[in-house]
C-alpha cells in the first residue's frame, strides 16, 4: 500500500493562548511550540503511522527550517527523497494560536511551498506507479495539484482532495479528483452551504456531485461526518474525545480516510477511520505530534463501535 502525498511541508510556531486575539489586542499566552506542519507533511505522517508507505512530493528552502523538517519527516519513515530544495524561496511557515477551546487560528506563508510547478508534477508522476492514493491540498499551486490529479487518475491512483485553505475552484478541478473533503467553512467557501447537521450536508453535497466529484465527503467537526457516494449515503457520528488542540485534526481525517480505502474497506468505514484519526488528533498539541498511531486509532474505533 502506497500512498502519494503532493503537498506542503512547513515549519510551525504554535502559541497557546486563553482566547485567540482580537484585532489590534495583545495576548499574554502560556507556552508554544515549534514543530514540522503543513497540510501535506501532516497527511504523509499520519499516514505512515497509520500503516502506509509514503512517499512526499514538495519542496522547502535552502535553510535551517527546510533542512530541520525533512530530518524530522525521514525519520516517521516518509520517504522525502522527491522533496526538493528552492534556492530562491525560503521554507514555508506557520504562525497558530491555539486557545483554551482548543479552537485555532492560522497564519501561513508559502514560501518554496508555493513555488511548485511542472518540474514537481513529473516528479510525482513517476512515484504514482503503482500506488494506491494521492493526497492533494491548497497549500500549493492548484494548476499543479490538477495537473498531478489528472495523471493519478489515468493511472488508476484514489484522488483524495483536502480542498483546504479553500478557495473558489475551477470546473476542471472537481472532476479530477475521486474524494472531496471539506469541513463547514470550506463548503460554505465552495457552494454557499455552511452545513450544521445531516440535511444541510447532504444539500451540499448534491450541489459537489453535480460539478463532477464522485464522492463527497463533509468534515462537521464536533457534529460528525456526512458521506454521500454513488452507492451510499450516511453519518457517521463524532468519537467522543477529550480534545485540547485542533490543529490539524483534518489532516489526520484524510489520512485515516486514504489508509483505510488503500486497504479496499468500504466508504462507511474509511470515515470511520478518518473520524476516529481526526479525533485522536485533537487530544494531542501540535501538528505533527499529535498525528496518531495505528494502534491507538484501531483501540478507539473498538472501544466506541
Amino acid at each position: 500500500m502506497k500512498i502519494i502525498v503532493f503537498g506542503s511541508i512547513n515549519m510551525d510556531l504554535t502559541a497557546y493562548v486563553p482566547k485567540l486575539p482580537l484585532p489590534g489586542e495583545t495576548l499574554l499566552g502560556s507556552s508554544y511550540i515549534t514543530v514540522p506542519g503543513g497540510k501535506g507533511n501532516n497527511q504523509a505522517v499520519a499516514s505512515a503511522r497509520l500503516g502506509a508507505q509514503v512517499q512526499f512530493v514538495g519542496r522547502v528552502g535552502d535553510d535551517i527550517f527546510g533542512k530541520q523538517v525533512l530530518q524530522i519527516v525521514a525519520a516517521e519513515n516518509v520517504d522525502v527523497s522527491q522533496v526538493a530544495i528552492d534556492t530562491e524561496k525560503g521554507t514555508g511557515l506557520a504562525v497558530i494560536s491555539v486557545d483554551d477551546n482548543a479552537e485555532n487560528s492560522i497564519a501561513v506563508i508559502s514560501g518554496a511551498n508555493w513555488a511548485l510547478n511542472g518540474q514537481d508534477v513529473a516528479r510525482a508522476e513517476k512515484c504514482l506507479d503503482g500506488a494506491s492514493a494521492l493526497l492533494l491540498q491548497l497549500e500549493v499551486p492548484l494548476e499543479a495539484s490538477m495537473q498531478t490529479a489528472a495523471i493519478a487518475q489515468k493511472k488508476g491512483v484514489k484522488v483524495i482532495f483536502d480542498p483546504a485553505p479553500a478557495v473558489a475552484l475551477p470546473e476542471k478541478a472537481y472532476q479530477v479528483v475521486d474524494f472531496i473533503t471539506p469541513n463547514e467553512t470550506e463548503t460554505e467557501i465552495l457552494v454557499g452551504i455552511r452545513p450544521t447537521n445531516e440535511q444541510d450536508a447532504a444539500q451540499a453535497a448534491s450541489i459537489l456531485h453535480s460539478r463532477g466529484v464522485k464522492n463527497v465527503i463533509i468534515k462537521m467537526g464536533a457534529k460528525g461526518v456526512y458521506f454521500d457516494t454513488a452507492d451510499q449515503k450516511g453519518f457517521v457520528k463524532p468519537f467522543k474525545v477529550k480534545s485540547i488542540d485542533s490543529v490539524a485534526a483534518g489532516d489526520a481525517f484524510n489520512a485515516g480516510l486514504a489508509v483505510a480505502i488503500s486497504e479496499g474497506k468500504s466508504v462507511q468505514e474509511a470515515v470511520r477511520w478518518g473520524a476516529a484519526a481526526g479525533a485522536l488528533a485533537t487530544t494531542k498539541k501540535g501538528a505533527l505530534p499529535a498525528m496518531p498511531y495505528r494502534s491507538e486509532l484501531l483501540q478507539l474505533i473498538n472501544e466506541q463501535q
